[in-house]
């Protein structure tokens, strides 16, 4: 099992990548906008701590992921199961902003913590493909329970199988992830398979993240 601890730096995050999440779509937000943008990421900057943990198994664990998900699998010769989080102090600040009534700060807050959850899964699968190199493996996308038709119900089935060891994320009843601006899910890999396009066209929720970031 590897699990490693992260700093903002770590993540390269742009300004850029927060104004997409915020759907600015390439346009720049106006002035004031902007200002508040740089002063949460000048004050998140400072103490934020992501954290990623992911391991391989040889074995496809019995999830119920449907089609899509299986489909992108195939031939896989081991599967990493990881997760990774922004992290309980980036939970707290943004219930303390919530608390203070700065919507603009919550908004931006909000996007920011996306941008760093998948930045720090960018940083995981970096890391996992070091691992997978001397084997001369690829590795597929990441799928995550609540997309491509996999049931966000199946994370119970998931974070068992880490033994404790989840970075401080737990779930709800309901299996949302706490802290929230979380990722977690399986990776296939092997010699034969490939990081291909998300196939959005063949996949019917709308809301999902990468059909956004597609588009």
């Amino acid at each position: 099992m590897t699990q490693k601890t992260l700093d903002y730096n770590d993540l390269q995050i742009t300004l850029a990548d927060v104004y997409e999440q915020m759907d600015y779509h390439g346009a720049l937000p106006d002035e004031a906008t902007q200002q508040e943008t740089q002063a949460v990421v000048d004050d998140v900057c400072q103490w934020l701590r992501p954290q990623f943990c992911f391991f391989v198994v040889r074995e496809l664990p019995d999830f119920d992921m449907g089609k899509i998900i299986l489909r992108q699998l195939r031939g896989s010769e081991a599967y990493a199961l990881f997760v990774c989080t922004a992290g309980m102090d980036y939970e707290a600040y943004q219930q303390r902003l919530k608390a203070e009534g700065d919507m603009v700060r919550v908004f931006i807050a909000d996007a920011l913590g996306s941008v760093i959850a998948e930045k720090c899964a960018d940083q995981m699968e970096n890391s996992l493909q070091l691992s997978i190199d001397k084997l001369g493996w690829h590795h597929t996308n990441r799928f995550s329970p609540g997309y491509c038709g996999w049931r966000v119900s199946e994370q119970q089935r998931l974070f068992p199988l880490f033994d404790g060891h989840t970075c401080g994320i737990t779930l709800t009843d309901s299996s949302l992830m706490v802290p929230i601006k979380s990722v977690s899910g399986i990776i296939g890999l092997g010699r034969e398979v490939r990081k291909l396009d998300y196939s959005c066209g063949l996949c019917t929720f709308e809301k999902c993240y990468k059909r956004k970031k597609k588009a």
